[in-house]
């Protein structure tokens, strides 16, 4: 029988699943159920913190409206979990068709997440998206691949 932290990491692993899906299918309402109410996000844009589920909401709206569709990729998601904290990180990468037909590949980011036990429920209490920059220009460096 597995250890009860097994458990839990297979069910967030498969939380970020569903995730990838919800991004997929631009839903909203299938995305709100995976953060904490009182979530913190440090995103690529704008300020330096969302907090609350309607920022985070927001920010997945905001980038939902540039595509006509949308994909989104996970590699090497890695995940410590306790009893009641867990937290990941990854490379994500969001693409897909422009409004105008365009297609993208996007660029890759790097991914943490946070995740609290509340309610049974294993909900994004934070998470934090970045790319890296170069130093001498201060620009972010879009380029690079996992």
């Amino acid at each position: 029988m597995p250890a009860q932290r097994e458990v839990d990491e297979a069910e967030i692993r498969q939380q970020i699943g569903k995730m990838v899906e919800g991004i997929r299918a631009k839903d909203l309402e299938g995305l709100r159920r995976f953060y904490a109410t009182d979530v913190v996000s440090f995103d690529v844009e704008p300020p330096l913190q969302h907090v609350g589920i309607a920022a985070k909401l927001k920010n997945w709206t905001n980038a939902f409206t540039f595509f006509q569709e949308v994909d989104y990729e996970v590699r090497d998601l890695t995940l410590t979990v306790g009893d009641d904290l867990a937290f990941g990180h990854l490379f994500g990468r969001l693409s897909g068709t422009l409004k105008n037909g365009t297609a993208t590949n996007g660029m890759w980011v790097r991914g943490t997440f946070c995740f609290r036990k509340i309610d049974g429920n294993w909900l994004i209490v934070h998470d934090q998206a970045s790319v890296p920059f170069d130093i001498s220009s201060g620009k972010g460096v879009t380029d690079l691949e996992p």
